[in-house]
């Protein structure tokens, strides 16, 4: 980051992140393109900790319900039990890839814009496409969503791995395929996020943890607290507009993000 930028850019990435990382649009893929044509960029260290605001901000808006289900499962509920389950085998593809790929993903992928920007047009489309096509709604109940379609969104949910995909809107297009609603299938993701984020967050602060000190405290916390409160806002709000309006709107956004971005890479050859 040039130093006349200030505290302007954490702010905006921190903005960027809370408003992305649950939409099927990708924030990592977002946050990269911010930072190849507008220059705002900071350490990996600091999108790695910044990742801590958008993991409350679903703890404090879930809270009531996190609250229940350990409460439930620790009285031995079966739903609860059966419910937790589902949430970690919709996460162990993506974590087993995650912890095997990252290197390769970090580095060839992450560093090729246009490759993100190939993934956001084409995942526009294919969300666009699921959103519109008639299907056969079979599960509007997250905590009777069935082992097999967990481990589908989980299967999905690796395709994630590849920047521009987006891990909810890779989730999203799995659970609706197998037949859940658009609102169920957006809730689930929410759950999914929490172990898969909090476990990245704690793998990628150990694997940085020789670059961390106090030269970005100030940048983090700025990060951190514009993810916070903006990834409050979009969880408080996001099922209801998806159950008014669908996922169209994100796509259509995918799509110009996509196009424009590999005509600005064309033209920048």
């Amino acid at each position: 980051m040039n130093a006349d930028q200030g505290l302007f850019v954490p702010l905006i990435l921190g903005i960027l992140e809370g408003l992305t990382e649950f939409l099927p649009v990708s924030s990592t893929g977002h946050l990269l393109l911010a930072g190849h044509f507008f220059g705002l960029t900071q350490p990996a260290t600091f999108v790695v900790l910044i990742q801590l605001g958008a993991i409350l901000a679903i703890v404090t808006i879930y809270f009531a319900k996190l609250a229940m289900l350990v409460r439930d499962a620790l009285t031995g509920k079966a739903y609860a039990w059966t419910f937790a389950l589902s949430v970690i085998l919709a996460c162990l593809p993506a974590v087993a890839a995650g912890v095997l790929l990252r290197d390769f993903i970090q580095g060839a992928l992450w560093e090729s814009p246009m490759t993100i920007c190939i993934s956001l047009l084409v995942g526009g489309i294919v969300l666009l496409f699921v959103d519109r096509m008639p299907k056969r709604e079979t599960y509007d109940d997250i905590y009777q969503y069935p082992w097999h379609l967990a481990l589908i969104v989980g299967l999905f949910q690796m395709l994630s791995l590849i920047p521009g995909v987006s891990r909810s809107g890779a989730t999203v297009v799995g659970a609706m395929l197998f037949g859940a609603t658009k609102r169920s299938a957006a809730e689930f993701t929410f759950f999914v996020a929490l172990p898969i984020m909090v476990g990245a967050f704690g793998y990628d602060l150990y694997k940085s943890r020789d670059l961390i000190d106090s030269s970005i405290a100030l940048n983090v916390a700025i990060g951190f607290a514009a993810a916070f409160v903006v990834g409050a806002i979009v969880v408080r709000y996001l099922l209801d507009f998806v159950s008014k309006h669908g996922f169209a709107p994100f796509a259509w956004w995918r799509i110009a993000v996509g196009s424009a971005g590999i005509i600005a890479l064309l033209v920048m050859r």
